[in-house]
């Protein structure tokens, strides 16, 4: 049976109405995933997704030989087969075969773009982790991909699919908050990087040239690979783009919000002068839609505003209620009446989460409905809760927060139809970075 028999095979069905899995009919092959990235996020997906359904992990892609290996060998103990994946270095190369079904991409920010437009063109659905894009021109292009090939796409803005919260969006849904006028978004992490590691010379285990890509080039230090190249805005967007972008995105899908009329921006870097790290320490971004404005804060030093509550999350004011949410849990407060929730784990259905390595246990939940939602949606054809437009807007909202920034806390605000920045040519300057040569902008025409 090939891909587009089993898509359609409705007669037989698939079983998504509970957690024990997404279970193929008897006669229906499972469906082929691949993975663009191998570091953290992207086997923390996978193996969220291997939990919830016999897939078969055909193929595997990064740039560091021994991640990848690495990947291999704990993907083969995971999944049903046992079999290893064929290993690529290249995810061209990797998709050259035509033969996935799914394409999950976990990539550092600044190559998203590039994997997924050429996943869709190979004719995949897709799991692309958020921010979707380094800049909105890139967001747009691949939002246009998407539609133009006809494919799903999932964004990693799982907030959409944690329980707790889908609990939590029936306050707000039932008017017990009364009239929201004012959202806080925070994040209070100390997870800015300090200090001034040396430039050296790469790890002989990865390709430096490849794995910066589109991105400029810089000196290699110790922080770029894995995990630490949110330190620089050559290849994110800094704080807003990595931890604002859940809060805003899980506050208009909380409140069904569309795109912001107006974005303004402050901030900086104003302690931590001495780190090698070039994105801000502090900022505020105002997000204003009509009679609410939606306010982030983010602080990298210090101690939160309310060392009483988790230190990331949105908290919605009403004129009759309260609603604190994060990762965690929730709390809603109207008048006496207080209802707390904490995050449910599902260790007993799922124990490898108590052992894995690196795994955000309280996020693995929401990671397997995210996942559950996307195959239900592969299946019916249909958008997922994370839509590639939805997370187009909550990127490209974040991203002109940055760019607010850049023009010293200019407001700017937002043609949705155009896609440009209303009577402001030096801020759509801005909507697309330069792409260091030979690599072609896909939102940029003759590039």
């Amino acid at each position: 049976m090939n891909r587009r028999e089993f898509l359609s095979a409705g007669a037989a069905g698939l079983a998504m109405s509970t957690m024990g899995g997404y279970v193929a009919g008897a006669d229906q092959k499972p469906l082929r995933v691949g993975l663009i990235g191998t570091g953290w996020y992207g086997k923390s997906d996978l193996l969220r997704l291997i939990q919830v359904s016999p897939v078969a992990v055909v193929s595997l892609c990064d740039v560091d030989q021994k991640m990848l290996a690495e990947a291999g060998e704990i993907v083969a103990s995971r999944q049903k087969s046992k079999k290893v994946p064929r290993l690529y270095h290249d995810y061209r190369e990797m998709l050259k075969e035509k033969d996935l079904d799914i394409v999950e991409i976990a990539t550092p920010d600044h190559w998203h773009a590039l994997a997924m437009i050429a996943a869709v063109e190979s004719g995949a659905d897709i799991y692309v982790q958020k921010p979707i894009s380094v800049d909105i021109a890139e967001g747009a292009a691949m939002l246009a991909a998407a539609r133009k090939h006809g494919r799903v796409v999932q964004v990693g803005t799982q907030r959409r699919s944690t329980p707790h919260l889908v609990e939590a969006k029936k306050f707000i849904n039932d008017g017990r908050l009364g009239k929201i006028g004012h959202v806080e978004i925070y994040c209070y992490y100390h997870m800015r990087a300090s200090g001034n590691p040396p430039d050296e010379k790469p790890p002989a285990n990865l390709d430096y040239d490849l794995w910066t890509g589109p991105a400029p080039m810089r000196p290699y230090c110790k922080w770029d690979h894995p995990r630490g190249w949110r330190a620089f805005m050559e290849y994110g967007n800094g704080i807003v783009g990595d931890m604002a972008v859940h809060m805003f995105d899980m506050t208009r899908w909380m409140m069904g919000l569309g795109w912001p009329k107006s974005v303004s921006s402050t901030g900086g870097i104003f302690v931590d002068k001495k780190s090698k790290a070039n994105i801000s320490d502090t900022q505020t971004a105002t997000f204003v839609f009509d009679d609410l404005n939606v306010v982030w804060n983010h602080r990298t030093w210090g101690d939160p505003s309310n060392p009483s509550v988790h230190p990331w999350g949105a908290r919605f004011y009403g004129d009759k209620g309260t609603l604190t949410a994060n990762v965690m849990g929730y709390d809603f407060k109207a008048g006496r009446e207080k209802i707390h929730k904490d995050v449910t784990y599902e260790f007993e259905q799922y124990p490898e989460d108590r052992t894995e390595k690196d795994l955000e246990r309280q996020c693995a939940p929401a990671i397997r409905h995210h996942m559950l939602n996307l195959l239900e949606n592969i299946q019916s054809r249909g958008k997922p809760v994370a839509d590639i437009e939805q997370g187009h807007i909550s990127t490209a909202s974040c991203i002109l927060a940055n760019m607010s920034m850049k023009l010293a806390g200019r407001e700017l605000f937002w043609d949705a139809k155009k896609g440009q920045v209303k009577n402001d040519d030096e801020a759509n300057k801005l909507l697309a970075r330069p792409y260091r040569e030979p690599y072609k902008h896909p939102g940029v025409e003759g590039s």
